[in-house]
């Protein structure tokens, strides 16, 4: 076994229903130009009413095997990223153990870390196969947030979709995983939340609407201060330059956000790789979603250098550098 780990394959599912700006218009006050100004987004997909995270996660789940020609029943760790979990327990990636016919033997459990889930996750991943506890991690983010959007609040409902990426993190003798940061400011907690148990957090009541409450200015704000922030600080860990990242990866929340941290960070933003056009804001699948979207259009290729950054509810973040090195494509990828 190698003291390295590496990201051998991918996969992706998004929701057949497609939920346009135009849709919107007939919900609430609102129109495409308004909504495409200010956020980038111009439709996002909606998962059926029978269709849970769990299902998206297992299609995804699929994809990467059909496409890369995986076996995954010898996984020996299954990690779901998810604000939206079928049920509060048992687990997501219990569920996906068993529908996927995963090995009893392996663990299998949830991650709490919203936007920034996926990429907390495959740190995770990293360190379980790096250290040599865990050969073989299947990292999933998923997310069903219009389960948990209010349709009647113009300024979250605008943002949010549904979708699932996957990922197989696997020993490897060479460590493709280059540097990482991790930050958590639990003092803005209650700008982004979905209430439970507790009636208040930070001694600030709650709404307890059981959809989800977003203070988007406060977001904005902390996420255009912190997130370049904390690439400088991975480029210092990594002793790389912005210049030598072939592709920033940020959590596909809003253009308007990304915008100004490539500004900040004097980054083309043509290399800036996100999935918000078509999908929305998909949570903890935004950033293995704008992933599979560049490998697909030929653009992420073996040997490039990816900074994924993740950035929510917490309020938490988290960034990775990779060097990609999937394995070769069997198969050709579902259609999204």
């Amino acid at each position: 076994m190698g003291d390295g780990a590496r990201v051998t394959a991918i996969g992706t599912y998004v929701p057949k229903r497609v939920l346009s700006n135009f849709d919107l218009e007939q919900l609430v006050e609102t129109n495409d130009e308004w909504i495409v100004q200010r956020t980038g987004i111009r439709e996002r997909r909606i998962s059926r009413p029978d269709e849970f995270t769990s299902d998206m996660g297992v299609v995804a789940v699929q994809d990467l095997m059909r496409r890369y020609g995986k076996e995954i029943r010898d996984v020996d760790l299954v990690l779901v990223a998810t604000s939206t979990a079928d049920f509060p327990f048992p687990s997501t990636a219990a569920i996906l153990q068993h529908r996927l016919e995963i090995s009893p033997a392996a663990g299998a459990i949830d991650l709490s870390a919203a936007c920034a889930g996926f990429v907390y996750a495959l740190h995770m991943a990293h360190a379980q196969v790096a250290s040599g506890l865990h050969r073989k991690v299947l990292v999933v983010g998923a997310d069903a947030l219009s389960k948990i959007t209010d349709y009647q609040d113009r300024s979250t409902c605008i943002l949010f979709g549904d979708g699932a990426g996957a990922v197989l993190v696997e020993s490897d003798e060479t460590d493709h995983f280059l540097a990482h940061h991790l930050g958590s400011d639990g003092g803005g907690a209650h700008h982004v939340y979905r209430a439970g148990l507790a009636a208040k957090v930070n001694e600030i009541e709650l709404s307890n609407s059981g959809r989800l409450v977003q203070n988007g200015r406060e977001v904005f704000r902390w996420a255009v201060r912190t997130v370049p922030q904390g690439v400088q600080e991975l480029l210092r860990k990594a002793n790389v330059s912005m210049e030598q990242v072939d592709w920033f990866i940020p959590h596909s929340a809003n253009l308007r956000m990304i915008e100004p941290i490539c500004e900040r960070l004097n980054y083309p933003l043509e290399r800036a790789l996100y999935s918000l056009v078509e999908f929305g804001n998909t949570s903890a699948a935004s950033i293995p979603l704008a992933l599979d979207l560049g490998i697909r259009a030929g653009k992420v290729r073996n040997g490039d250098t990816a900074l994924l950054y993740g950035f929510g509810s917490g309020l938490t973040h988290a960034s990775q550098l990779l060097k990609l090195d999937l394995d070769p494509m069997v198969g050709a990828p579902s259609p999204l």
